[in-house]
């Protein structure tokens, strides 16, 4: 079977799906893999690199002929176009924020296997996490860009010039991201705090060095899978006040909350933002074509509010940091790929919970649960009419058995 990896077409994307260190472990589960040439060139690999690993640097038509294309994001319309019925494609889908993707896919008679779509829940399914291993790196690199959009010291600092107060960093959501974004703030020297729906969080963010506010106005939030369910609209606004006051006493906003497939809830409101000190920081780690965490935030730009808040829109960090983004990622898609294989060849089985899970189209149809059309429901049987009595037969009238007796209009029944 051949294994392919293409190189990534969406802007911006340094990413590559596979490096040179994960090739030979599928080559010893009896996999060919080819490489397109350049797939590596935004994370600093060669196609030298690959080929002394054991791949076959080919071309982009003969990477997208491969039975299985191993990318990190979604294939564009190219792609599809050259992809043929029975092949399957492995990548962050994004199925649940863009259904028609999976729709051509299927009509296209392409398996879609998606690692977003991984139950994060399962123990055995954590090799596979790219979602978070991806936030792991996301959250490093928005502390990283706080303190460098950040016109004053995150530590404290003593100095024969005077003392430096260290920064007041609050992070919003501490998920794999949000836990990363505290530790590497108070690496750095930042006093932190930190908020999250989910009340269970509060020991994890306090391992990390993080205050966690807990607010009164609203409850529990927690969702399936490990994630954040969304607000009612008056959890939402009830939260937003009751954040704005924390929010205006923070030097550095850092926001990592997302809801599978839906808009990012906003914490960070424009009330929020003119409560803020001139020289403050919000980085949105939830900034996407959906919306952000925080209002007027801009996916990949830096904008400046007009009382001297920079708001950065950071919803694609991961590409900023290829190399290591890139090895984390293929250590994910090998280990999906190895579960899903068996004596060489592509074995899946919809029992199976976690392939149930990340198989999203399959022999020309969407079959994920949360996408798959509903059934049609089918019609209650129609219950029988009951039996009308047979009439008594009048008195003096012989009835043979087997014949039916006559009505009282003298009709045979």
């Amino acid at each position: 079977m051949k294994v392919s990896v293409v190189k990534e077409a969406a802007p911006g994307e340094r990413r590559v799906a596979l490096v040179p260190e994960a090739v030979g472990k599928l080559r010893a589960a009896g996999l060919d893999v080819l490489v397109e040439s350049g797939a590596g060139d935004g994370a600093w690999l060669t196609d030298d690199s690959y080929a002394e690993a054991g791949a076959s640097v080919v071309s982009r038509g003969e990477a997208l002929a491969g039975d299985v294309v191993l990318m990190v994001g979604k294939p564009d319309e190219a792609a599809i176009g050259a992809m043929h019925p029975g092949q399957a494609v492995i990548g962050l889908l994004g199925p649940l924020t863009d259904p028609e993707l999976m729709a051509r896919l299927a009509a296209a008679g392409v398996t879609a296997i998606s690692l977003d779509m991984i139950p994060r829940t399962l123990p055995r399914a954590q090799p596979m996490d790219a979602l978070s291993s991806q936030a792991n790196i996301a959250g490093y690199k928005a502390a990283v860009i706080a303190a460098g959009a950040f016109g004053r010291f995150f530590p404290l600092l003593i100095t024969a010039a005077g003392t430096a107060r260290p920064a007041r960093v609050l992070v919003l959501g501490t998920g794999v991201a949000g836990l990363q974004a505290i530790g590497t703030a108070r690496r750095l020297g930042a006093v932190v705090s930190a908020y999250d729906v989910r009340p269970e969080t509060k020991t994890e963010a306090e391992s990390v060095g993080a205050t966690f506010i807990e607010l009164t106005s609203v409850g529990p939030a927690g969702g399936e899978g490990g994630y954040a369910r969304a607000l009612t609209d008056e959890e939402r606004a009830a939260q937003q006040d009751e954040l704005a006051a924390h929010i205006a006493r923070h030097d550095v906003v850092i926001t990592t909350a997302q809801v599978p497939g839906r808009r990012p809830p906003l914490l960070v409101t424009d009330d929020a933002i003119k409560a803020m000190a001139a020289g403050s920081v919000i980085v949105d780690m939830g900034a996407s074509t959906l919306g952000g965490n925080a209002a007027g935030s801009v996916p990949g730009e830096t904008v400046v509010s007009e009382n001297g808040v920079t708001i950065i829109g950071a919803g694609a960090l991961p590409s900023t940091m290829p190399a290591a983004a890139s090895a984390m990622y293929a250590r994910n898609v090998s280990a999906l790929l190895l579960h899903l294989v068996k004596d060489g060849q592509l074995m899946l089985d919809t029992e199976d919970e976690l392939q149930a899970g990340v198989i999203v189209t399959r022999d020309g149809a969407v079959v994920h649960r949360a996408l798959a059309p509903p059934a049609p429901e089918e019609p209650a049987p129609e219950e029988p009419a009951p039996e009308e009595p047979e009439p008594e037969p009048e008195a003096g009238t012989t009835v043979e058995p087997g014949e039916p007796a006559a009505s009282a209009e003298g009709n045979l029944q």
